[in-house]
């Protein structure tokens, strides 16, 4: 009997004195009654299943087979249950107003109903079964689920960045505060001895410059005296008898008086200035002071409050102003912290990641460019003929890359076969066509390079090197360019942090390299 579909076809359950309509299909006796008699009566009575219509309404007659069965399959489930200790009939849900199992659920009313409130209440509303609407939401709460987990997985990689980047602004801030507190100590200390010095050279100018403007101030006045000696004699003789007579050889002649020659004295000119470029020089000394009182005065407080409110926060060792506070520009100077420190480069630097590649129009002819001009390698064959351009180091072996920056943030990293090779940014007017290291890249006022060498690390800028505690041996090389702070950071494969520039950066930006022999390096994707 448990191997019978017992169940009726409208209520799903299993039959309540099963009858037998003329098509053979059977059902609940109060089911097909219902379904005949409801609300909205057919014109025709059909059959539920395979819709065979009937002129008047068949005579119901029970199907004593079926009952039998269905009585003893009761019996059966009854024991069942009874045996599992009614937890069956616990997790059945029963609808509160008919006490049938709840086995549909109404999509517009949205809740669970029985057949009977199918047929009555629901009758032209879309309906499902329960079981299939419970397999539904619970798809849809998986899939809600799994949402929800995403969502706290991003916010918990989102809360390690922030704290991350809180930790090394932190120490970014410490490095920053200790870095300038040294630099303007280190700068009072050397505008004293400037000051010095400088008050020296002015005395000494004075000294020099008043001296011998005083010599010729006596010399001038020894000619005032001997010109009016002169203008005295000649009054004197212009006082003489009428008896004077003048001579063809300008000598004058008195009757009563001996003969005497008087000449206008022929005196060398004297210059009246105290020193020639005397101003140019002490300009020159005021210009210098009134742009370092400008750079500390007043640019310096401009880019304080114009910090504050950025929604960004500073960089590895950002200075506040973006300037090196020195007498030149671009001078050559690291935060006061170990070189050694390693910082895992964050997400923040990371975004600011570009794409280079090298200008063919400016690589010596040395160089050899490949994979789409991303790798540039020095070849030991010698020079290749290439053709003439303004733009190529012709005596160099250098390249640029064809971007070039002007605002923004900037980073790049660089394959390096050997330590053999100068890596930097240059202004585009770097010298092209000269012989000598002035075109290289950090040897003049234009570009500033880290040198790598198989036993130590070099900065240079305007021809100026800076030996560098740290590894040599680096293969990877990351540059990052901050072009409104004004800082050029170099970290060591990837993370280990190398090196600072510091400067106001007023022109286009190229990244520069020069390749030793037999070495290659390529631009990394």
């Amino acid at each position: 009997a448990q191997n019978l579909n017992l169940t009726c076809a409208i209520c799903l359950e299993r039959f309540s004195i099963p009858v037998t309509i003329p098509c053979g299909h059977t059902f609940c006796q109060i089911c097909i009654s219902k379904y005949w008699d409801g609300d909205v009566k057919p014109a025709k009575h059909q059959c539920p299943i395979c819709k065979t219509e009937f002129d008047t309404k068949p005579m119901l007659r029970r199907n004593v087979s079926l009952s039998v069965l269905t009585e003893a399959a009761n019996s059966t489930t009854c024991r069942e249950a009874l045996l599992r200790g009614g937890d069956g009939a616990r997790a059945m849900q029963l609808c509160d107003r008919h006490k049938k199992p709840l086995v549909y659920y109404c999509k517009q009313d949205r809740t669970p109903v029985c057949h009977e409130c199918g047929i009555c209440d629901c009758k032209n509303h879309e309906k499902v079964l329960l079981e299939t609407e419970k397999e539904n939401q619970e798809l849809l709460l998986e899939r809600k689920i799994n949402e929800v987990e995403k969502l706290v997985k991003e916010t918990e990689e989102k809360i390690a960045d922030l704290a991350e980047n809180i930790s090394q602004a932190k120490v970014s801030f410490e490095q920053t505060s200790v870095w300038v507190s040294a630099k303007f100590s280190s700068m009072m200390k050397v505008l004293g001895e400037k000051q010095e010095a400088t008050e020296q050279f002015i005395h000494q100018q004075q000294e020099e410059a008043i001296g011998e403007a005083e010599a010729r101030l006596c010399e001038l006045q020894a000619h005032s005296r001997t010109l009016r000696e002169s203008r005295s004699q000649i009054k004197a003789v212009h006082n003489l008898s009428d008896t004077l007579r003048l001579q063809q050889n300008g000598q004058l002649y008195c009757s009563k008086q001996e003969s005497m020659v008087i000449e206008v004295p022929r005196l060398k000119d004297v210059a009246t200035d105290v020193k020639p470029n005397l101003q140019d020089r002490l300009n020159a000394v005021t210009e210098i002071l009134s742009r370092m009182s400008k750079l500390v005065s007043d640019d310096l407080d401009k880019a304080v409050s114009s910090t504050v409110g950025q929604d960004k926060l500073p960089l590895f060792s950002r200075v506040s102003s973006g300037q090196e506070a020195s007498s030149s520009c671009g001078s050559q100077s690291s935060c006061p912290q170990s070189p050694w420190v390693k910082p895992v480069l964050s997400r923040r630097i990371l975004r600011y990641r570009c794409s280079l590649t090298f200008d063919p129009r400016t690589a010596n002819g040395n160089l050899f460019l490949s994979q789409e001009n991303r790798r540039a390698e020095h070849l030991t064959s010698g020079p290749r003929p290439v053709p003439p351009h303004e733009a190529r180091f012709d005596h160099t072996w250098q390249v640029l890359c064809f971007q070039g920056f002007t605002h923004g943030q900037h980073y790049w990293e660089l394959e390096v076969s050997k330590p053999w090779a100068y890596l930097g940014v240059t202004y585009e007017s770097i010298p092209r066509k000269e012989k000598g290291r002035r075109c290289m890249v950090g040897m003049n006022e234009l570009s500033w390079s880290l040198q790598l060498d198989q036993h130590q690390l070099s900065a240079w800028h305007n021809g100026q090197r800076e030996t560098l505690a740290g590894p040599a041996q680096s293969s990877r090389i990351g540059m990052l360019l901050d072009y409104e702070a004004g800082t050029l950071t170099y970290y060591g494969d990837g993370q280990t942090r190398l090196h600072a520039f510091h400067c106001a950066f007023t022109q286009e930006l190229f990244p520069a390299c020069w390749i030793g022999e037999g070495v290659s390096i390529t631009l990394c994707s």
